[in-house]
This record gives structure tokens, C-alpha cells and sequence, in this order.
């Protein structure tokens, strides 16, 4: 008879009950270690919160919701869910963008000499601050952007956090000097690699996460010892000015100047000098392929380097052995609907097997019929999928799913845009199933930005690679299944920069390096090799044992040179001895080096 003091095999409330310890005390390590440094304690401080987000808030619904206004150089911002004016922005000129540099570059010469504990204690300022006002910050990111305050939570929040937190804790190791391995010639020197501040950096990002695209490239660029400044969206200026001002109030209460961070709103023709500038170290790019040609031709004539990163037509590639197709239908689903698809990780192209492939139609048309588009800060608890930036693309993807459709394609659920009975003047589109689509298809092919579902049969699970690998980008990949040969398969043959395995874009809430190839662009941030990326790598080989021993010229080769065939026999006494395969041969280089030195 069984001890009746046994725990039961396989409790599932044990296993919860392990795991929910588990993270308690991580984040008790997490607050007490990182956090309550007594050294990096960080500083509370206040922005005012923007009157448009209060519940009392009307603003002006516009009639034609547009950010440029005839007659006028102002950037006019709306919120996208419902089209109510939310202010005016003076864009920067080219002497503004001189002037915002020049700030940017006496500030940092101070700033780079702070310690990484001083840096630390600015990046901890910044993550209580957006902890403690997590709600007013996905607030001013929805009605800027029209996406849900679910999406700004994940988007915006949780990988701006991510990012901070992994900074604090492993930041200083990146940039720390590191060894190198000598030879047996160079075994007196000492190497090493060093990672020192560029001086002034820049960022032009977009406007799909305005929060997290502004705050990313600045945490990097300032523990770095850098300052920067960040060319935000035209789309998005709004938000971007109550964004920066939490930056910049978190390095003044620190008591660093705020000048270190210089937020940028102008429309194109203007961005080139920003682009072009002299003083300009690095540039971080995120848009689109034809914007970045500009920027990288413009960035050219200064021989500034760049950080490009252009979006993607991310597959996900769904093997016959799924266990779960409930469960990896839930995980198809935030990757392609989440902030109404305008993710550039987000999932574009779902590739699937045959035995499952009718399963997850029916499971997806199912759900992606009950999803419900509209504003969330207005009626939170029905609403899945939010509004799109613009509505200047409604014609590109009906086109694009009508042409689809011409070609074999199914569109079982949605289609065309939406006019919202409640929000006439919002950007909606409907939240789209299309099955049955093929790789010559100009929607398996263009990044669509929109929430829009993309099913692609495969027959094999080299077809499906095959199909992954069809297009021009190579961004982000997800393989879902359980053969573990035929996982790693697809992981290592399909071309991209990224892959998560069984999920969606979790390498990007773990900070890894962010980035793809082909036609999604070249560099990297994020991780250890996003911080170096913005640095200067700085190679330093010196004496082991200074003042003992050193570099010293043997005769032979010492200028001016009286003998070229001795000289000769010198360098080559040099080469056999550093390099000779065999003993034999050192020995004799060694030899011919006394010989003739």
C-alpha cells in the first residue's frame, strides 16, 4: 500500500507552485541587488502627464485626419483610433538640428568620463520611473499610435524594461576591456580590446512603438557614455516630446545634463542634415527600404556608419508533429495581430504542413472572426485589434488580397478596411484570414504592416523552407513542433537574424542581438553586440613587463639598411621561428636569426 504521506506524481499545483516561488525570488534578487545598490539608489522624479490623457478629455474630431496641414510647416498630430486632434508640433530646421548637436556634443564630453555606476544609477532612475507610470505611458502611446493599451503593455513596456534591466545588470560586462590571445613572437605584449564612446550618436527610428523605438537606441547610447539624438516619426511627434521629457528629467535628477539626450521632429527634407552631419558618429536606422538608401547615401558623405533595420516578412514555419494546435494558434495570433500587425517581427507569412493545415484554418477563421477593432482607452474590455497609423495603405492591401485572391488565394474572414460606427474618422482595417497562398503571390512577397493573416500550405519540410526563404527580407523566423532533428533543421537553413523556437519573437524579450540580412537590413542591436556596435573598438597591444622587455630592431633591419640579403635572412629566421610547423624548422629559424641579426 502507497505511503498515504506521499505526494502524488505529476501535481500540477506543485510544479506552479515551484514556479511562482521561482520567480519571487528572482525579483527579490532582482530588487534587493540591482536595484538597492546603495551606490546606484535611483532618484524619483515627475513628469507632467499630458492633459489628453485624462478621461475628461475631448479633443477635436478632425474631418480629414492628417499629420500636414495646408498652408502651414506644423506637424499636426491626431490620434489614429478616433481622429481627435491632440496638438501641433514646429518641426526642427537644419540650424535647429546644429543647435541640438552642438548641445548634444558639450554635454558628452563630461558625460563620458562618468563611471558605469554613475550610468547604472540613471538607467535604474529610468526604470522606477517607467514602472511607476506604466499607465500614462501606454496612454500617451495609444492615442499617438491607435494601438491597444494590451499591445502597448507587451510592445512598448515589457521590452523597454527588458532592455533597461538587462543593461543594469549586464551592461558593464560588455563594455568592459577584454583579452586577446598573443603568439609566441608577441608573447612580451599584453592585448587587449577596448569599447570607448563615439561622442554624439544618432537614432531615426519609426513610429509603430514610439515609446520603446525612442527609448531603446537612448539607453544603449547613453551607458555607453555617448549622447544622442533620436529623429522620431513625423507620425508619432506627439508622444515623442513627453517621452523625451522623462529622459531628459531622468539625467537631471541625477545630476547629469539633459542636453545628453536631444529628441528630433522634421519632416523629410530636412533629416538629410541630420543624416550628413559631421559631428554625427553612428547612426541607427528602423523604416522602410527606400527611405533607407537616403540614409545611408546621406550618412556616406560623412562616412558615417549605420545600423539598418528595415522590416521583414517573417515566416512561421508549423510542423505536422504540433502537439498543442489550440496553443500555438494563441501564439499565431499575437504575432500577427498584435499593434493591428504594424510589428516588424511580427508574423507575416504562417507556413504550414499538410496534416495540420485544414485544422488550423478552422481554429484561426474561428477566432480571427470574434476579433474586435476600435479604441481601447475608450472601451477597454472590447477591444482586440487597434487602429492602423494611417489610412494612406487601405487601397495598397485591398489590392494586394484582391490580386491574392485572382490568383487561387482564399479570404475567408475580413478584407477591406473598416469604418468604424463609433470612430468614422479612424484608420481601421478589418482583421484578415487568407488562405491558400502561394510564393509568386505579390502578398507572400510584400511586407504588409497590417493585420492581415497569411496561410501558405507546404508540402515537406524542405518546401517549407524553401518557401521561408522566397522573399527579399530575412528578419525574424518561428518554427513550431516537437522532432527535434527536423527543428533544428529548420533553424539552421532558413535565412534570417533571428529564430525563436515554439514561440514568437522571444529572443527580442531576452535582449539578443536585433537584427536581419538580405533585404532587412545589416548590424545589430540589442545585447552585447547592439552596446559595442555604438562604440569604438579600440585594439591596445602594450609591453607585458614595461621597462624589462620590449621591442627592440636587430641590427640587420635597422635603417638605413646596409645589407638587403642579410636583412632578408633576418625576416625570414623571424617567420620560421614565430610560425614553423615543425620543430625543425623554429630551430632553423632561430639559427638563421642569431646568424645574420
Amino acid at each position: 500500500m502507497a505511503n498515504s504521506n506521499q505526494l502524488p506524481e505529476n501535481v500540477p499545483w506543485l510544479e506552479i507552485l515551484i514556479f511562482i516561488l521561482s520567480i519571487g525570488l528572482v525579483l527579490t534578487v532582482f530588487n534587493y541587488i540591482v536595484l538597492n545598490d546603495s551606490n546606484e539608489q535611483p532618484v524619483t522624479f515627475d513628469v507632467p502627464i499630458p492633459e489628453q490623457c485624462g478621461p475628461q478629455w475631448k479633443g477635436e474630431v478632425l474631418d480629414r485626419p492628417s499629420i500636414k496641414v495646408s498652408g502651414s510647416s506644423a506637424i499636426q498630430c491626431y490620434c489614429p483610433a478616433n481622429g481627435r486632434l491632440l496638438g501641433f508640433v514646429n518641426p526642427s530646421t537644419p540650424d535647429g538640428i546644429d543647435r541640438a548637436i552642438a548641445k548634444a556634443k558639450k554635454a558628452q564630453k563630461k558625460w563620458s568620463k562618468m563611471t558605469f555606476k554613475q550610468r547604472r544609477r540613471v538607467m535604474k532612475t529610468l526604470l522606477k520611473h517607467i514602472l511607476d507610470h506604466q499607465e500614462a505611458i501606454a496612454t500617451v502611446a495609444c492615442l499617438d499610435s491607435g494601438k491597444t493599451k494590451i499591445d502597448a503593455s507587451l510592445g512598448e513596456i515589457l521590452v523597454t524594461v527588458e532592455k533597461l534591466k538587462w543593461t543594469i545588470q549586464h551592461g558593464e560586462k560588455a563594455l568592459k576591456p577584454e583579452r586577446r590571445p598573443t603568439n609566441f613572437l608577441m608573447m612580451y605584449k599584453y592585448n587587449e580590446v577596448r569599447w570607448e564612446p563615439l561622442g554624439v550618436v544618432a537614432a531615426c527610428v519609426s513610429w509603430n512603438y514610439p515609446f520603446h523605438n525612442f527609448m531603446g537606441p537612448l539607453i544603449s547610447a547613453l551607458f555607453t557614455g555617448s549622447a544622442i539624438v533620436v529623429k522620431a516619426s513625423e507620425s508619432t511627434a506627439w508622444s515623442t516630446q513627453y517621452f523625451a521629457s522623462i529622459a531628459r528629467s531622468a539625467l537631471a535628477s541625477c545630476g547629469h545634463s539633459p542636453n545628453l539626450v536631444q529628441p528630433l521632429l522634421c519632416w523629410p527634407q530636412a533629416a538629410g542634415h541630420l543624416t550628413s552631419h559631421p559631428d554625427i558618429s553612428h547612426i541607427t536606422f528602423i523604416g522602410s527600404r527606400p527611405v533607407a538608401h537616403h540614409v545611408a547615401a546621406s550618412a556616406a558623405k560623412s562616412l558615417i556608419p549605420v545600423c539598418i533595420e528595415l522590416g521583414g516578412k517573417d515566416p512561421a514555419i508549423i510542423l505536422d508533429d504540433v502537439k498543442n494546435l489550440h496553443q500555438v494558434a494563441s501564439i499565431l495570433m499575437r504575432g500577427t495581430f498584435q499593434s493591428a500587425g504594424q510589428n516588424c517581427i511580427g508574423i507575416e507569412r504562417i507556413i504550414c504542413l499538410p496534416k495540420i493545415y485544414s485544422g488550423l484554418i478552422s481554429i484561426l477563421g474561428k477566432r480571427i472572426k470574434e476579433l474586435r477593432t476600435g479604441s481601447s482607452l475608450d472601451n477597454p474590455d472590447n477591444v482586440d485589434v487597434g487602429a492602423m497609423i494611417s489610412d494612406a495603405r487601405f487601397q495598397q492591401l485591398e489590392d494586394l488580397i484582391t490580386d491574392a485572391v485572382g490568383q487561387g488565394a482564399r479570404c475567408l474572414v475580413g478584407g477591406k478596411r473598416y469604418t468604424h460606427p463609433k470612430y468614422p474618422k479612424g484608420h481601421y482595417f478589418q482583421p484578415t484570414l487568407l488562405v491558400d497562398v502561394t510564393p509568386p503571390m505579390r502578398i507572400a512577397n510584400e511586407e504588409l504592416f497590417a493585420p492581415i493573416c497569411v496561410l501558405m500550405p507546404a508540402t515537406s519540410v524542405t518546401h517549407a523552407i524553401e518557401i521561408a526563404n522566397s522573399t527579399l527580407y530575412a528578419l525574424g523566423a518561428s518554427v513550431f513542433g516537437t522532432n527535434a532533428s527536423a527543428i533544428q533543421r529548420v533553424t539552421n537553413e532558413v535565412k534570417a537574424g533571428m529564430v525563436s523556437v515554439n514561440d514568437f519573437a522571444v529572443y527580442y524579450a531576452v535582449s539578443l542581438p536585433f537584427g536581419g540580412v538580405k533585404g532587412s537590413g545589416y548590424g545589430r542591436f540589442g545585447g552585447e553586440e547592439g552596446l559595442r556596435n555604438i562604440c569604438n573598438t579600440k585594439a591596445v597591444c602594450r609591453d607585458r613587463l614595461p621597462g624589462w622587455i620590449g621591442t627592440s630592431i636587430p641590427p640587420a633591419l635597422d635603417y638605413p639598411i646596409t645589407g638587403a640579403r642579410r636583412a632578408w635572412e633576418v625576416c625570414r629566421g623571424v617567420v620560421e621561428l614565430g610560425y614553423g610547423i615543425r620543430l625543425r624548422m623554429r630551430v632553423g629559424g632561430l639559427w638563421r636569426f642569431i646568424r645574420n641579426g
